[in-house]
């Protein structure tokens, strides 16, 4: 009998073999899953303070990310990178921009340079309702040359930086508002001076034209006085002249009675 209960050692390995077979596999939902879960939720509930990391930690990736976002744009400028002047040496020339509101809300926009000794805007910053626009007119004194060269065609060093400001609504402008919510301030453009040759057509000098004179239109329409008009005004008016009228009558018939009663 001892030696009947004796196995060999082939009849190990079988067992071995069918044992691996009889394990449940990787992939298949067995028993270990509740045992998985509840080991699950008891680490959790160890430390809680991992979820509170997890979500800290997205915060400044999403907070890194918006930051790696382009501005998004308040106003579009026309042009949009380059100010054209018309190269005279010795004169004061223009160049104008058109600047849009593209936004829903109101913006107010300021003008810097790096030359302000020779160049200024007009106007040098304003707030613009959501869709309005307005033309500015750019002013600079082109130095005489070193070389008798032209630099037409040519980029300046000198620079404009135009920079936007959401603000509450309809208001006066006043520069210091850049200053008071100087977080809040957006460079929309850093524009660079292009000269162009004026005793030469072409399609930006043609367009600089255009602008100037819609500028120049504007100007002069701001300077007119608002004009009298309206039914209140014009009821004012003929009721003086009516009572003009009634005391002349009046006072020639005083005249009258007066010679035949002598």
């Amino acid at each position: 009998m001892a030696i009947a209960d004796q196995k060999s050692p082939s009849d190990n390995n079988n067992n071995k073999v069918w044992g691996f077979f009889k394990l449940p596999f990787r992939g298949s939902n067995s028993n270990t899953t509740p045992s998985s879960s509840s080991s699950t939720h008891l680490h959790n509930h160890n430390n809680p303070q991992i979820e509170g990391s997890n979500a800290h930690a997205s915060n400044s990736v999403s907070s890194v990310a918006r930051s790696l976002l382009p501005t998004r744009r308040r106003l579009k400028l026309d042009p949009a990178a380059k100010l054209y002047f018309p190269y005279e040496p010795g004169k004061q020339v223009r160049s104008a921009i058109k600047i849009k509101n593209t936004s829903k809300s109101y913006v107010a926009f300021k003008f810097q340079t790096t030359a302000p000794k020779s160049c200024f805007m007009r106007p040098p910053g304003a707030i613009l309702a959501p869709g309005e626009s307005l033309i500015a007119t750019v002013f600079k004194f082109v130095e005489p040359p070193e070389n008798n060269e032209k630099p037409v065609e040519q980029k300046s060093k000198v620079k404009f930086k135009i920079m936007s400001l959401k603000v509450k609504g309809a208001m006066d402008y006043v520069p210091e508002l850049f200053d008071e919510q100087k977080d809040q301030v957006s460079i929309e453009q850093i524009l660079r001076v292009v000269f162009l040759d004026p005793e030469h057509s072409c399609t930006a000098l043609e367009k600089l034209k255009r602008q100037l004179a819609d500028a120049d239109a504007a100007v002069e329409a701001r300077k007119k006085p608002p004009e009298d008009a309206g039914p209140r005004i014009i009821g004012e008016g003929l009721v003086i002249d009516e009572w003009k009228e009634r005391r002349e009558r009046y006072l020639a018939r005083q005249q009258v009675e007066g010679v035949d009663s002598v």
